[in-house]
Protein backbone atom coordinates (compact mmCIF):
# COMPACT_ATOMS: atom_id res chain seq x y z
CA UNK A 1 0.00 0.00 0.00
CA UNK A 2 1.41 3.46 -1.01
CA UNK A 3 2.28 5.84 1.72
CA UNK A 4 -0.69 8.12 2.85
CA UNK A 5 -0.63 11.56 3.93
CA UNK A 6 -0.15 12.40 7.52
CA UNK A 7 -3.94 13.92 7.60
CA UNK A 8 -5.48 11.27 5.55
CA UNK A 9 -4.19 8.46 8.26
CA UNK A 10 -5.34 10.72 11.27
CA UNK A 11 -8.87 10.60 10.14
CA UNK A 12 -11.76 9.52 7.26
CA UNK A 13 -11.53 12.59 4.95
CA UNK A 14 -15.46 12.68 5.04
CA UNK A 15 -15.34 13.44 8.86
CA UNK A 16 -12.21 14.59 9.76
CA UNK A 17 -11.12 15.36 13.22
CA UNK A 18 -13.90 16.59 14.55
CA UNK A 19 -16.50 13.74 13.94
CA UNK A 20 -13.88 10.70 13.50
CA UNK A 21 -13.65 9.92 17.47
CA UNK A 22 -15.48 9.65 20.43
CA UNK A 23 -17.36 5.79 21.98
CA UNK A 24 -19.30 5.88 19.54
CA UNK A 25 -17.58 5.54 16.85
CA UNK A 26 -17.22 1.60 16.52
CA UNK A 27 -20.52 2.13 16.85
CA UNK A 28 -21.26 3.97 13.39
CA UNK A 29 -18.40 1.69 11.66
CA UNK A 30 -19.88 -1.30 9.01
CA UNK A 31 -16.67 -1.97 7.90
CA UNK A 32 -17.09 -5.36 9.17
CA UNK A 33 -20.08 -6.00 6.75
CA UNK A 34 -18.87 -3.56 4.36
CA UNK A 35 -16.18 -6.06 2.83
CA UNK A 36 -19.19 -7.89 0.55
CA UNK A 37 -19.81 -4.70 -1.32
CA UNK A 38 -15.54 -3.38 -1.96
CA UNK A 39 -15.03 -4.39 -5.36
CA UNK A 40 -18.84 -3.11 -6.03
CA UNK A 41 -17.78 0.31 -4.51
CA UNK A 42 -14.63 0.38 -6.49
CA UNK A 43 -16.22 -0.43 -9.95
CA UNK A 44 -19.17 2.55 -8.87
CA UNK A 45 -16.23 4.97 -8.01
CA UNK A 46 -14.58 4.27 -11.84
CA UNK A 47 -17.82 4.50 -13.48
CA UNK A 48 -18.73 7.98 -11.80
CA UNK A 49 -15.41 9.19 -12.26
CA UNK A 50 -15.49 8.08 -16.04
CA UNK A 51 -18.55 9.87 -16.15
CA UNK A 52 -17.34 13.05 -14.68
CA UNK A 53 -14.42 13.23 -17.90
CA UNK A 54 -16.58 12.67 -20.31
CA UNK A 55 -19.08 15.30 -19.13
CA UNK A 56 -16.31 17.93 -18.45
CA UNK A 57 -16.49 18.09 -14.86
CA UNK A 58 -12.92 17.26 -14.00
CA UNK A 59 -10.29 16.95 -16.41
CA UNK A 60 -8.66 13.75 -17.74
CA UNK A 61 -5.30 14.06 -15.95
CA UNK A 62 -7.73 14.24 -12.99
CA UNK A 63 -9.53 10.78 -13.59
CA UNK A 64 -6.15 9.44 -14.72
CA UNK A 65 -4.87 10.16 -11.08
CA UNK A 66 -8.12 9.19 -9.66
CA UNK A 67 -8.33 5.85 -11.55
CA UNK A 68 -4.46 4.86 -10.76
CA UNK A 69 -4.58 5.67 -6.90
CA UNK A 70 -7.72 3.28 -6.85
CA UNK A 71 -5.54 0.57 -9.02
CA UNK A 72 -3.31 0.80 -6.21
CA UNK A 73 -6.88 0.46 -3.68
CA UNK A 74 -8.05 -2.58 -5.11
CA UNK A 75 -4.80 -4.03 -5.75
CA UNK A 76 -3.48 -3.64 -1.94
CA UNK A 77 -7.15 -5.34 -0.22
CA UNK A 78 -9.80 -4.71 2.01
CA UNK A 79 -7.08 -5.76 4.73
CA UNK A 80 -4.89 -2.74 3.63
CA UNK A 81 -7.96 0.28 4.03
CA UNK A 82 -7.03 3.07 6.06
CA UNK A 83 -9.71 3.22 9.14
CA UNK A 84 -13.52 4.81 7.97
CA UNK A 85 -16.69 4.36 9.82
CA UNK A 86 -17.49 2.18 5.85
CA UNK A 87 -16.01 0.85 3.12
CA UNK A 88 -16.93 4.29 0.81
CA UNK A 89 -15.15 6.45 3.34
CA UNK A 90 -12.33 4.25 3.76
CA UNK A 91 -11.47 4.01 -0.31
CA UNK A 92 -11.98 8.17 -0.51
CA UNK A 93 -9.52 8.57 2.49
CA UNK A 94 -7.12 6.02 0.49
CA UNK A 95 -7.27 7.54 -3.17
CA UNK A 96 -6.89 10.80 -1.12
CA UNK A 97 -3.79 9.85 0.11
CA UNK A 98 -2.51 8.42 -3.27
CA UNK A 99 -3.71 11.41 -5.69
CA UNK A 100 -3.68 14.41 -3.59
CA UNK A 101 -5.98 16.94 -3.21
CA UNK A 102 -6.98 16.12 -6.58
CA UNK A 103 -8.45 12.57 -5.25
CA UNK A 104 -11.25 14.33 -3.21
CA UNK A 105 -12.47 15.19 -6.44
CA UNK A 106 -13.69 11.19 -7.29
CA UNK A 107 -17.02 12.55 -4.61
CA UNK A 108 -18.26 15.44 -6.91
CA UNK A 109 -21.89 15.18 -7.89
CA UNK A 110 -22.05 12.24 -5.73
CA UNK A 111 -23.08 11.38 -2.12
CA UNK A 112 -22.46 8.75 -0.11
CA UNK A 113 -26.52 7.97 0.23
CA UNK A 114 -26.50 7.44 -3.88
CA UNK A 115 -23.13 5.21 -4.21
CA UNK A 116 -24.03 2.94 -0.87
CA UNK A 117 -27.44 2.27 -2.43
CA UNK A 118 -25.59 1.57 -6.13
CA UNK A 119 -23.34 -0.50 -4.45
CA UNK A 120 -25.42 -2.48 -2.55
CA UNK A 121 -27.66 -3.10 -5.97
CA UNK A 122 -24.31 -3.76 -7.66
CA UNK A 123 -23.24 -6.89 -5.54
CA UNK A 124 -27.29 -8.35 -4.69
CA UNK A 125 -27.69 -8.82 -8.37
CA UNK A 126 -25.02 -10.98 -8.00
CA UNK A 127 -25.95 -12.53 -5.15
CA UNK A 128 -30.20 -13.32 -6.28
CA UNK A 129 -28.08 -14.76 -9.57
CA UNK A 130 -26.18 -17.20 -7.83
CA UNK A 131 -29.51 -18.36 -5.58
CA UNK A 132 -31.57 -18.49 -9.14
CA UNK A 133 -28.86 -20.60 -10.38
CA UNK A 134 -29.14 -22.92 -7.21
CA UNK A 135 -32.78 -23.49 -7.74
CA UNK A 136 -31.98 -24.56 -11.33
CA UNK A 137 -29.56 -27.06 -9.89
CA UNK A 138 -32.14 -28.08 -7.48
CA UNK A 139 -35.19 -28.69 -9.76
CA UNK A 140 -32.76 -30.41 -11.95
CA UNK A 141 -32.00 -32.58 -9.25
CA UNK A 142 -35.36 -33.26 -8.62
CA UNK A 143 -36.38 -33.72 -12.11
CA UNK A 144 -33.57 -36.28 -12.73
CA UNK A 145 -34.81 -38.23 -9.61
CA UNK A 146 -38.40 -37.65 -10.87
CA UNK A 147 -37.87 -39.69 -14.49
CA UNK A 148 -36.22 -42.35 -12.82
CA UNK A 149 -39.01 -42.93 -10.52
CA UNK A 150 -42.10 -42.31 -12.71
CA UNK A 151 -43.93 -45.47 -12.18
CA UNK A 152 -42.59 -46.06 -8.48
CA UNK A 153 -45.62 -46.03 -6.19
CA UNK A 154 -45.61 -44.75 -3.16
CA UNK A 155 -47.49 -43.53 -0.16
CA UNK A 156 -48.68 -40.00 -0.80
CA UNK A 157 -50.64 -38.45 2.42
CA UNK A 158 -52.98 -35.58 3.86
CA UNK A 159 -52.50 -34.78 7.90
CA UNK A 160 -49.54 -37.21 7.65
CA UNK A 161 -52.37 -40.05 7.39
CA UNK A 162 -52.68 -42.26 4.16
CA UNK A 163 -54.60 -40.55 1.86
CA UNK A 164 -54.16 -42.08 -1.93
CA UNK A 165 -51.63 -43.39 -3.82
CA UNK A 166 -48.86 -42.01 -5.82
CA UNK A 167 -45.57 -41.85 -7.64
CA UNK A 168 -41.78 -40.46 -6.08
CA UNK A 169 -42.03 -39.04 -9.51
CA UNK A 170 -44.99 -37.16 -9.20
CA UNK A 171 -44.21 -36.60 -5.29
CA UNK A 172 -40.97 -34.76 -6.50
CA UNK A 173 -41.94 -33.11 -9.40
CA UNK A 174 -44.55 -31.17 -6.99
CA UNK A 175 -41.53 -29.86 -5.28
CA UNK A 176 -39.95 -29.02 -8.55
CA UNK A 177 -42.54 -26.73 -9.73
CA UNK A 178 -42.78 -24.95 -6.61
CA UNK A 179 -39.37 -24.45 -6.43
CA UNK A 180 -40.12 -23.04 -10.53
CA UNK A 181 -41.88 -20.31 -8.86
CA UNK A 182 -39.22 -19.79 -6.39
CA UNK A 183 -37.14 -19.03 -9.00
CA UNK A 184 -39.34 -16.54 -11.24
CA UNK A 185 -39.58 -15.21 -8.16
CA UNK A 186 -35.65 -14.30 -7.57
CA UNK A 187 -35.85 -13.40 -11.38
CA UNK A 188 -38.76 -10.54 -11.34
CA UNK A 189 -36.48 -8.94 -8.43
CA UNK A 190 -33.40 -8.90 -10.36
CA UNK A 191 -35.52 -7.17 -12.89
CA UNK A 192 -36.48 -4.33 -10.02
CA UNK A 193 -32.56 -4.65 -8.07
CA UNK A 194 -30.99 -4.02 -11.42
CA UNK A 195 -31.89 -0.04 -11.90
CA UNK A 196 -29.41 2.52 -10.79
CA UNK A 197 -30.37 5.32 -8.33
CA UNK A 198 -26.38 6.95 -8.50
CA UNK A 199 -26.57 10.60 -9.56
CA UNK A 200 -29.50 11.29 -7.53
CA UNK A 201 -26.40 12.76 -4.71
CA UNK A 202 -28.08 12.91 -0.79
CA UNK A 203 -31.63 13.03 -2.27
CA UNK A 204 -32.19 16.33 -4.35
CA UNK A 205 -30.13 16.03 -7.13
CA UNK A 206 -27.24 17.79 -8.56
CA UNK A 207 -26.16 21.53 -9.63
CA UNK A 208 -23.65 19.16 -11.98
CA UNK A 209 -24.33 17.89 -15.47
CA UNK A 210 -24.04 14.72 -14.94
CA UNK A 211 -25.18 11.76 -17.29
CA UNK A 212 -27.04 9.07 -14.94
CA UNK A 213 -27.79 6.95 -18.10
CA UNK A 214 -24.11 6.68 -18.87
CA UNK A 215 -23.13 5.31 -15.07
CA UNK A 216 -25.54 2.62 -15.53
CA UNK A 217 -24.85 1.45 -18.64
CA UNK A 218 -21.19 1.21 -17.50
CA UNK A 219 -22.08 -0.43 -14.06
CA UNK A 220 -24.65 -2.77 -16.22
CA UNK A 221 -27.82 -1.94 -15.15
CA UNK A 222 -31.19 -2.33 -17.17
CA UNK A 223 -32.07 1.57 -15.93
CA UNK A 224 -32.26 4.10 -13.52
CA UNK A 225 -34.18 4.55 -10.53
CA UNK A 226 -36.02 8.28 -11.67
CA UNK A 227 -36.88 9.77 -8.74
CA UNK A 228 -33.61 11.04 -6.62
CA UNK A 229 -35.28 10.97 -3.23
CA UNK A 230 -37.09 7.46 -4.20
CA UNK A 231 -33.43 6.11 -5.44
CA UNK A 232 -31.51 6.67 -2.21
CA UNK A 233 -34.03 5.99 0.42
CA UNK A 234 -35.92 2.85 -1.06
CA UNK A 235 -34.79 -0.43 0.29
CA UNK A 236 -38.02 -2.35 -1.20
CA UNK A 237 -35.57 -3.86 -3.62
CA UNK A 238 -33.64 -5.40 -0.49
CA UNK A 239 -37.88 -6.62 0.98
CA UNK A 240 -38.24 -7.99 -2.25
CA UNK A 241 -35.29 -10.45 -2.61
CA UNK A 242 -35.86 -11.45 1.06
CA UNK A 243 -39.17 -12.12 0.94
CA UNK A 244 -38.59 -14.79 -2.21
CA UNK A 245 -36.15 -16.04 -0.42
CA UNK A 246 -37.76 -16.66 2.49
CA UNK A 247 -40.14 -18.27 0.37
CA UNK A 248 -37.99 -20.17 -1.28
CA UNK A 249 -36.89 -21.44 2.34
CA UNK A 250 -40.29 -22.54 3.28
CA UNK A 251 -40.24 -24.68 -0.51
CA UNK A 252 -37.41 -26.59 0.54
CA UNK A 253 -38.22 -26.86 4.54
CA UNK A 254 -41.08 -28.96 3.18
CA UNK A 255 -39.01 -30.81 1.03
CA UNK A 256 -36.51 -31.52 3.94
CA UNK A 257 -39.04 -32.35 6.46
CA UNK A 258 -40.57 -35.08 3.91
CA UNK A 259 -37.26 -36.63 3.64
CA UNK A 260 -36.89 -37.01 7.17
CA UNK A 261 -39.97 -38.28 7.64
CA UNK A 262 -39.58 -41.16 5.05
CA UNK A 263 -36.18 -42.16 5.99
CA UNK A 264 -38.03 -42.31 9.56
CA UNK A 265 -40.22 -44.76 7.90
CA UNK A 266 -37.87 -46.69 5.87
CA UNK A 267 -39.01 -45.64 2.58
CA UNK A 268 -35.71 -43.64 1.69
CA UNK A 269 -32.54 -43.59 2.50
CA UNK A 270 -30.24 -40.61 2.71
CA UNK A 271 -26.42 -40.93 1.63
CA UNK A 272 -23.91 -40.84 3.83
CA UNK A 273 -22.40 -37.54 2.75
CA UNK A 274 -26.11 -36.11 3.83
CA UNK A 275 -26.44 -37.53 7.27
CA UNK A 276 -24.37 -38.24 10.43
CA UNK A 277 -24.18 -40.40 13.31
CA UNK A 278 -24.40 -39.83 17.17
CA UNK A 279 -21.46 -38.57 19.27
CA UNK A 280 -22.77 -41.98 21.72
CA UNK A 281 -25.14 -44.45 19.74
CA UNK A 282 -22.85 -45.70 16.71
CA UNK A 283 -25.91 -47.50 15.14
CA UNK A 284 -27.96 -43.96 14.48
CA UNK A 285 -27.82 -42.26 11.20
CA UNK A 286 -29.20 -39.24 11.65
CA UNK A 287 -30.59 -36.89 8.70
CA UNK A 288 -28.62 -33.80 10.39
CA UNK A 289 -27.90 -32.01 6.78
CA UNK A 290 -31.85 -31.95 6.17
CA UNK A 291 -32.60 -30.93 9.62
CA UNK A 292 -30.59 -27.86 9.28
CA UNK A 293 -31.66 -27.00 5.78
CA UNK A 294 -35.58 -27.17 7.49
CA UNK A 295 -34.03 -24.50 10.48
CA UNK A 296 -32.67 -22.26 7.35
CA UNK A 297 -36.71 -21.25 6.43
CA UNK A 298 -36.50 -19.89 9.83
CA UNK A 299 -33.46 -18.03 9.57
CA UNK A 300 -34.80 -16.26 6.67
CA UNK A 301 -38.54 -15.52 8.10
CA UNK A 302 -36.03 -14.00 10.62
CA UNK A 303 -34.18 -11.95 8.18
CA UNK A 304 -37.72 -11.02 6.58
CA UNK A 305 -39.24 -9.70 9.71
CA UNK A 306 -35.68 -8.06 10.68
CA UNK A 307 -35.58 -5.97 7.56
CA UNK A 308 -39.24 -4.96 7.48
CA UNK A 309 -39.11 -4.10 11.41
CA UNK A 310 -36.04 -2.06 10.28
CA UNK A 311 -38.35 -0.29 7.67
CA UNK A 312 -40.74 0.45 9.58
CA UNK A 313 -42.01 3.97 9.85
CA UNK A 314 -38.73 5.62 8.29
CA UNK A 315 -39.00 9.30 7.18
CA UNK A 316 -38.21 10.42 3.13
CA UNK A 317 -35.03 10.48 2.73
CA UNK A 318 -32.03 8.39 3.73
CA UNK A 319 -31.81 7.62 7.22
CA UNK A 320 -28.55 5.47 8.98
CA UNK A 321 -31.50 2.88 10.23
CA UNK A 322 -30.97 1.95 6.42
CA UNK A 323 -27.25 0.62 7.35
CA UNK A 324 -28.65 -2.27 9.67
CA UNK A 325 -31.02 -3.36 6.95
CA UNK A 326 -28.85 -4.56 4.58
CA UNK A 327 -26.89 -7.08 6.28
CA UNK A 328 -30.49 -8.82 6.83
CA UNK A 329 -30.11 -9.12 3.11
CA UNK A 330 -26.77 -10.98 3.01
CA UNK A 331 -27.44 -13.23 5.87
CA UNK A 332 -30.25 -14.64 4.20
CA UNK A 333 -29.10 -15.08 0.79
CA UNK A 334 -26.25 -16.76 2.02
CA UNK A 335 -28.22 -19.09 4.32
CA UNK A 336 -30.77 -19.99 1.59
CA UNK A 337 -28.28 -20.55 -1.46
CA UNK A 338 -26.65 -22.43 0.72
CA UNK A 339 -29.23 -24.59 2.12
CA UNK A 340 -30.46 -24.87 -1.53
CA UNK A 341 -27.19 -26.41 -2.69
CA UNK A 342 -27.73 -29.18 0.26
CA UNK A 343 -31.15 -30.14 -0.22
CA UNK A 344 -30.46 -30.97 -4.27
CA UNK A 345 -27.29 -32.66 -3.44
CA UNK A 346 -29.56 -34.84 -0.38
CA UNK A 347 -32.30 -35.45 -3.22
CA UNK A 348 -29.84 -36.38 -6.37
CA UNK A 349 -28.15 -39.27 -3.85
CA UNK A 350 -30.98 -40.51 -2.00
CA UNK A 351 -32.34 -44.10 -2.74
CA UNK A 352 -36.09 -44.91 -2.87
CA UNK A 353 -36.72 -48.56 -1.25
CA UNK A 354 -38.95 -49.54 -3.73
CA UNK A 355 -40.53 -52.68 -2.57
CA UNK A 356 -41.34 -50.92 0.86
CA UNK A 357 -42.71 -48.03 -0.67
CA UNK A 358 -45.07 -50.45 -2.72
CA UNK A 359 -46.18 -52.03 0.06
CA UNK A 360 -46.94 -48.59 2.38
CA UNK A 361 -48.91 -47.07 -0.97
CA UNK A 362 -51.81 -48.97 0.06
CA UNK A 363 -52.29 -49.09 3.57
CA UNK A 364 -55.06 -47.18 5.62
CA UNK A 365 -57.30 -48.26 2.26
CA UNK A 366 -55.37 -45.45 0.54
CA UNK A 367 -56.98 -46.08 -2.88
CA UNK A 368 -60.72 -46.02 -1.44
CA UNK A 369 -61.37 -42.81 -3.34
CA UNK A 370 -60.43 -44.73 -6.37
CA UNK A 371 -63.64 -46.96 -5.50
CA UNK A 372 -65.42 -44.27 -5.00
CA UNK A 373 -64.63 -42.33 -8.01
CA UNK A 374 -65.30 -45.82 -10.09
CA UNK A 375 -69.14 -45.96 -8.59
CA UNK A 376 -69.45 -42.57 -9.72
CA UNK A 377 -68.42 -42.98 -12.90
CA UNK A 378 -70.80 -45.81 -13.62
CA UNK A 379 -73.56 -43.52 -12.32
CA UNK A 380 -73.55 -43.35 -8.36
CA UNK A 381 -74.24 -39.96 -6.86
CA UNK A 382 -70.24 -39.16 -5.69
CA UNK A 383 -71.91 -38.58 -1.90
CA UNK A 384 -73.57 -41.97 -2.14
CA UNK A 385 -70.47 -44.10 -3.30
CA UNK A 386 -68.42 -41.74 -0.56
CA UNK A 387 -71.02 -43.00 1.88
CA UNK A 388 -70.94 -46.17 0.96
CA UNK A 389 -66.79 -46.67 0.57
CA UNK A 390 -66.71 -45.02 4.22
CA UNK A 391 -69.66 -47.37 5.36
CA UNK A 392 -67.63 -50.53 3.87
CA UNK A 393 -64.11 -49.64 5.05
CA UNK A 394 -65.73 -49.41 8.44
CA UNK A 395 -66.98 -52.72 8.88
CA UNK A 396 -63.79 -54.40 7.57
CA UNK A 397 -61.25 -51.69 10.03
CA UNK A 398 -58.59 -50.09 8.88
CA UNK A 399 -55.22 -52.36 7.84
CA UNK A 400 -51.89 -51.07 7.52
CA UNK A 401 -51.26 -53.85 4.59
CA UNK A 402 -52.20 -53.61 0.72
CA UNK A 403 -55.76 -54.39 0.82
CA UNK A 404 -55.54 -55.17 -2.76
CA UNK A 405 -52.94 -57.76 -1.41
CA UNK A 406 -54.30 -59.02 1.43
CA UNK A 407 -56.76 -61.41 3.36
CA UNK A 408 -59.41 -58.45 3.87
CA UNK A 409 -60.07 -57.94 -0.18
CA UNK A 410 -62.99 -60.40 -0.16
CA UNK A 411 -64.23 -59.20 3.12
CA UNK A 412 -64.07 -55.73 1.69
CA UNK A 413 -65.90 -56.66 -1.38
CA UNK A 414 -68.46 -58.15 0.60
CA UNK A 415 -68.91 -55.21 2.78
CA UNK A 416 -69.42 -52.79 0.28
CA UNK A 417 -71.79 -55.25 -1.79
CA UNK A 418 -73.71 -54.97 1.48
CA UNK A 419 -73.91 -51.30 1.41
CA UNK A 420 -74.48 -51.10 -1.96
CA UNK A 421 -77.91 -53.31 -1.13
CA UNK A 422 -78.39 -50.78 2.09
CA UNK A 423 -77.82 -47.23 0.40
CA UNK A 424 -78.76 -47.93 -3.45
CA UNK A 425 -81.32 -50.77 -3.13
CA UNK A 426 -79.55 -52.75 -5.41
CA UNK A 427 -76.36 -55.24 -5.71
CA UNK A 428 -72.66 -54.11 -6.33
CA UNK A 429 -73.15 -55.87 -9.67
CA UNK A 430 -75.74 -53.73 -10.88
CA UNK A 431 -73.41 -51.06 -10.99
CA UNK A 432 -69.68 -52.43 -11.48
CA UNK A 433 -67.98 -55.85 -11.48
CA UNK A 434 -66.36 -57.01 -8.65
CA UNK A 435 -63.06 -57.73 -10.40
CA UNK A 436 -63.53 -54.01 -11.25
CA UNK A 437 -63.44 -52.72 -7.99
CA UNK A 438 -60.52 -55.55 -6.74
CA UNK A 439 -58.35 -53.93 -9.57
CA UNK A 440 -59.44 -50.38 -8.19
CA UNK A 441 -58.12 -51.21 -4.51
CA UNK A 442 -54.55 -51.97 -6.37
CA UNK A 443 -52.37 -48.84 -5.71
CA UNK A 444 -51.01 -49.10 -9.23
CA UNK A 445 -53.77 -49.21 -10.80
CA UNK A 446 -54.99 -46.18 -9.31
CA UNK A 447 -52.19 -44.32 -9.78
CA UNK A 448 -52.59 -45.52 -13.92
CA UNK A 449 -56.30 -44.27 -14.07
CA UNK A 450 -55.87 -40.70 -12.85
CA UNK A 451 -54.28 -39.60 -15.94
CA UNK A 452 -55.53 -35.94 -15.75
CA UNK A 453 -52.87 -32.99 -16.82
CA UNK A 454 -50.50 -32.88 -13.31
CA UNK A 455 -51.91 -36.41 -12.10
CA UNK A 456 -49.57 -39.13 -11.41
CA UNK A 457 -50.21 -41.34 -13.63
CA UNK A 458 -47.33 -42.44 -16.21
CA UNK A 459 -47.91 -40.17 -19.00
CA UNK A 460 -49.06 -37.26 -17.24
CA UNK A 461 -45.62 -37.54 -15.39
CA UNK A 462 -44.22 -37.84 -18.56
CA UNK A 463 -45.55 -34.72 -19.86
CA UNK A 464 -45.02 -33.07 -16.80
CA UNK A 465 -41.37 -33.85 -16.84
CA UNK A 466 -40.90 -32.20 -20.17
CA UNK A 467 -42.47 -29.62 -19.40
CA UNK A 468 -39.96 -29.33 -16.42
CA UNK A 469 -36.71 -29.74 -19.10
CA UNK A 470 -38.46 -26.97 -21.08
CA UNK A 471 -38.43 -24.53 -18.27
CA UNK A 472 -35.89 -25.13 -16.28
CA UNK A 473 -33.98 -24.76 -20.36
CA UNK A 474 -35.02 -21.57 -20.38
CA UNK A 475 -34.28 -20.12 -17.05
CA UNK A 476 -30.82 -21.49 -17.54
CA UNK A 477 -30.67 -19.40 -20.77
CA UNK A 478 -31.99 -16.24 -18.89
CA UNK A 479 -29.46 -16.37 -16.20
CA UNK A 480 -26.66 -16.99 -18.84
CA UNK A 481 -28.25 -13.78 -20.71
CA UNK A 482 -28.09 -12.19 -17.31
CA UNK A 483 -24.49 -13.01 -15.99
CA UNK A 484 -22.91 -12.51 -19.67
CA UNK A 485 -24.78 -8.28 -19.65
CA UNK A 486 -23.32 -7.93 -16.24
CA UNK A 487 -19.75 -9.65 -17.75
CA UNK A 488 -19.89 -7.11 -20.91
CA UNK A 489 -20.78 -4.00 -18.77
CA UNK A 490 -17.55 -5.15 -16.31
CA UNK A 491 -15.50 -5.02 -20.12
CA UNK A 492 -16.57 -2.13 -21.27
CA UNK A 493 -16.40 -0.29 -17.84
CA UNK A 494 -12.34 -1.35 -17.72
CA UNK A 495 -12.06 -0.25 -21.55
CA UNK A 496 -13.52 3.01 -20.75
CA UNK A 497 -11.07 3.37 -17.74
CA UNK A 498 -8.09 2.08 -19.98
CA UNK A 499 -8.11 5.63 -21.99
CA UNK A 500 -7.19 7.30 -19.27
CA UNK A 501 -3.96 5.24 -18.07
Amino acid sequence: MAEESDSASASDVVRRDRFSGGPARGFLSSMDEDVRIFAADLAVDRAHVVMLAEQGVVSDDEVTAILSALDDVEAAGFDALPDGEDVHAAIETAVVGRAGDVGGKMHTARSRNDEVATCIRYRLREDVLDAAEATIGLRKSLAEVASEHAETVMPGYTHLQPAQPTTVGHYLLSYEQAVARDTARLFDAYARVNRSPLGSAAFAGTPFDVDRERTAELLGFDGLVANSMDAVSTRDFLVEVVAALSNLATTVSGLAEDLVVFSNDGLVELSDDYSSTSSIMPQKKNPDTLELVRATSGDAAAGLNGLLTTLKGLPRAYNRDLQNATPHAWETVDAVSEAVAVAAGAAATATWDEEALAAAAGEGFSTATGVADLLAMAGVPFRKAHEMVAESSDKVGNTNENVAQSNVKESYLDALDAAAEEILGDSLDAYVEREAVAAALDPEESVATRDSPGGPAPESVAAALTAAEETVTADEAALADERESVAAADEKLRTEVSRYA
